[in-house]
């Protein structure tokens, strides 16, 4: 692209957009009102990253990170319309948080850099930074419910794995799967929809906690799952034949 373009001036763009003759749709949006389009937005983001590790084209995945960085610019611009915070204020955020967990980089651990230190250091600055914040959650509950069911259950038997001992091993968990699938070989479906509804949950409660043992990322490989199905019933034709 020619045109040079800076972020100033798409904020001034979004600030148009905002103002008592711009646009009515983007003028009535708030935070709240925006959360589902921002969900969608990432699910476009990453489908675009799908598509350039397949086919080498990157013009989507520029189109779609230009998406969020529009929701970034629309979220800042109502923050400071309500006094709240400006988008320099973000951006100073996020560029003073990174120094700060990277101490072995920016700071007083310089040149220290094996990487289980790194991951250390992350982990208690993180914890450090929640100290006083109020508006916290007990560690498992402050795992976002809006993340994808298979990210959330990851991340929380992750750390309560980590906190409270609570991981169970991958023998004891194929034995829980086991012990699930007999009881759903004398499920009645229809009659006892949820014993059905409490048997799944477990299986893939089980199932779950396997791959977070295994490190295996779950949403990846049932979305390759899902992909191996669409091909089965709808293969890609090759053009030249």
């Amino acid at each position: 692209m020619d045109n040079k373009c800076s972020v100033e001036d798409l904020m001034n763009i979004v600030k148009v957009l905002r103002s008592e003759n711009g646009c009515p749709w983007d003028r009535r949006q708030t935070h709240k009102s925006l959360k589902p389009y921002m969900m969608e937005e990432a699910a476009e983001l990453v489908s675009s990253i799908r598509i350039y590790d397949n086919t080498g084209n990157a013009e989507n995945m520029r189109e779609e990170l230009g998406d969020i960085l529009l929701h970034v610019m629309l979220h800042s611009c109502i923050a400071e319309e309500e006094g709240i915070f400006t988008l320099e204020d973000v951006i100073c955020g996020i560029s003073e948080k990174m120094i700060r967990r990277h101490p072995r980089i920016f700071g007083e651990k310089a040149g220290e850099k094996k990487e289980e230190d790194i991951s250390a250091d992350w982990e208690e600055i993180k914890r450090r930074e929640k100290e006083g914040k109020e508006w916290i959650e007990s560690p498992l509950r402050e795992i976002p419910k809006e993340l994808p069911a298979l990210t959330r259950a990851a991340k929380v038997l992750k750390k309560a794995d980590k906190l409270y001992k609570a991981g169970s091993g991958y023998k004891e968990n194929v034995l829980r799967l086991e012990e699930a699938a007999k009881k759903l070989e004398e499920v009645e479906p229809e009659r006892e929809r949820e014993k059905l509804e409490e048997i799944m949950g477990d299986i893939l409660i089980s199932l779950s906690d396997i791959a977070g043992s295994c490190k295996i990322h779950q949403e990846q490989i049932l979305t390759d799952r899902v992909e191996d199905v669409i091909e089965r019933y709808e293969p890609v034709k090759n053009p030249d034949k």
